[in-house]
């Protein structure tokens, strides 16, 4: 598949693109620290990735938007 037509097909969430950006710099400091090689680079993605999700679990759990409601009532009231 061309790059442009895997491009096109990417339909990515707010969330998921929120993700991305994060993914994307924690890659880049891999990179900027040397630590990507030849055969490493699918490896780093990962963790790029995977760091990014947590990171955004954490910051999901530690803040409240104005667009949840979180309950503090044991029956949901």
């Amino acid at each position: 598949m061309a790059i442009r037509e895997a491009i096109s097909a990417l339909k990515l969430d707010d969330s998921e693109t929120a993700v991305l950006h994060v993914a994307s710099r924690v890659f880049a400091a891999l990179v900027a620290s040397g630590r990507l090689t030849e055969k490493n680079g699918d490896e780093l993605i990962e963790f790029a990735v995977r760091t990014a999700v947590e990171l955004a679990r954490q910051t999901d759990l530690a803040i409240e938007s104005d667009g949840e409601v979180i309950s503090r009532s044991p029956l949901g009231l």
